[in-house]
């Protein structure tokens, strides 16, 4: 969902010639027919067409889930960061003076300077480059190379080398605590018992880890201009992009709701899920939020701690209001270790461990369709 909100945004910030102010509006209003579209779909029924899902599909990506979880935890959980690491940030620091000079060179096109005619302009624009600017531009590199599973896969060995004992034993000793207050009592979940006693543990014991760092806070103010600023020639070429939004959104919501019925033993409505989302998409637009979908992963994370029905959807909804309301400065002496710890635990437990022992003895076309799922889930 981020990533097409990307195209979405960067489309129409170039439709304003780089201005932000004047594109905003009609971003805004693309997510807010997304959510609409959504809306719609409920109305339509469309979210029946879920039911056609097969086994071996929901098999495949909910292992799928698991793998990229514990993939990608790993380098947080030996306490490995990329983007502080400075051998790799002074190896992409060429490639980083390289994209701010082209960077130039598109703005020099945009304004009508012949480059070649007036190569001097170039010079002395490409020496106002900081060396902070040239820093903070590897440091994104690093960043987009080291994200997903192909960047976990990629660096670590390097996370492996540079561990930090701190960080991973806080890591184990969240696992463990997961682990083993169920053996105490079920009544309380133990995830939560996990993330407050290793996040006091370390803030009473003032141990240097590395923490979630800073969360905005404050609300949100109310972009009622989209209506207003509203021209349907300007936004007709991105309705094709708020549908696909709107696809994208209840396809990832309706298979999470397959998940959650799968490890819950109930059953979902298709079509109030998407009448629901839509209404969130909408109003979050008028926000300014991003649209979004049931994630697969932080509903796991619910049903393991123990939340099976509506209400607990709820109130993480309102927790996290209070948290950018009032909480953020306490949340943000969470340790990352901490969270890959929790989040370790998820992903082994989102695995479906019947569809993979199943796999030998199961039909061939079933078995090729779980593990090319799986397989997309993972690495596309």
């Amino acid at each position: 969902m981020t990533a097409v909100s990307m195209v979405i945004i960067a489309g129409l910030v170039q439709q304003f010639n780089g201005d932000m102010e004047g594109a905003i509006p009609f971003i805004l209003m693309v997510f807010f027919l997304a959510g609409l579209i959504q809306i719609l779909l409920g109305f339509l029924k469309v979210g029946q067409l879920i039911k056609y899902i097969p086994y071996p599909v929901v098999s495949g990506f909910m292992t799928g889930i698991g793998v990229i979880i514990l993939i990608t935890q790993i380098p947080p959980l030996v306490g490995y960061d990329a983007t502080n690491d400075q051998e790799l940030i002074d190896r992409f620091k060429p490639q980083a003076e390289e994209v701010l000079l082209d960077k130039i060179l598109r703005d020099e096109a945009d304004e009508g300077l012949l480059v070649l005619e007036d190569f001097r302009e170039t010079v002395r624009r490409a020496e106002l480059i900081t060396s902070e600017e040239i820093l903070i531009e590897s440091k994104t590199l690093v960043a987009r190379d080291a994200a997903g599973v192909i960047g976990s896969l990629k660096y670590i060995l390097r996370a492996v080398q540079q561990v930090s004992w701190l960080e991973l034993l806080l890591g184990l000793m969240t696992i463990m605590i997961i682990y083993g207050f169920k053996y105490i009592t079920e009544s309380i979940p133990s995830t939560l018992v996990a993330l407050l006693a290793v996040t006091l543990l370390v803030v009473f014991a003032g141990f240097n880890a590395s923490l979630i760092g800073e969360i905005p806070t404050g609300f949100p103010s109310i972009h009622l201009n989209i209506f207003s600023n509203f021209s349907i020639w300007e936004i007709s070429p991105f309705v094709f992009s708020a549908l696909s939004l709107a696809l994208l959104g209840a396809i990832d919501s309706l298979l999470t709701s397959v998940v959650a019925d799968n490890m819950t033993k109930t059953k979902h409505d298709s079509d109030r899920e998407l009448f629901g989302e839509g209404i969130g998409n909408s109003i979050a637009a008028l926000f300014g939020g991003l649209p979004g979908a049931g994630a697969t992963i932080r509903t796991v994370v619910n049903i393991q701690a123990g939340g099976k029905t509506r209400l607990s959807g709820m109130i993480a909804g309102l927790l996290l209001l209070v948290i950018l309301l009032i909480l953020g400065p306490y949340a943000e002496a969470i340790p990352q270790a901490v969270l890959a710890g929790i989040l370790i635990t998820v992903g082994f437990g989102v695995m479906d461990y019947k569809g993979l022992r199943a796999l030998t003895s199961m039909p061939r076309t079933d078995a090729i369709v779980l593990i090319i799922v799986l397989t997309l889930t993972v690495f596309w």
